[in-house]
């Protein structure tokens, strides 16, 4: 990670909100913070609830957009970027 922010930012891994939940990583660049949640694909419903829970975080600090990074191993997965739209915010998913 530090190469990529390469002394523009900064990132604290599963730092702890105030309501004691843990944030997967968030990633302060160029004067913006960033909400990152990490899953292992296990299935629609699964997925859905880290979705839910991202949008959590974003109620907390009151932010509109936010990532997620699902590691999917099935052989037959689809990869790629898509957006999320959760009531008034944007989740962008990335499938690996």
């Amino acid at each position: 990670m530090k190469p990529i922010i390469n002394g523009i930012g900064n990132y604290s891994i599963e730092p702890q909100t105030r309501n004691s939940e843990r944030m997967d990583l968030v990633i302060f660049y160029q004067g913006e913070k960033n909400i990152l949640e990490l899953k292992i694909w296990r299935g629609n419903a699964y997925n859905e609830r880290g979705e839910k829970q991202l949008s959590g975080y974003l109620d907390y600090f009151q932010m509109k957009k936010g990532y997620m990074l699902s590691f999917n191993f099935n052989k037959k997965k689809t990869r790629g970027i898509r957006n999320i739209i959760l009531g008034d915010k944007v989740l962008v998913e990335a499938v690996v």
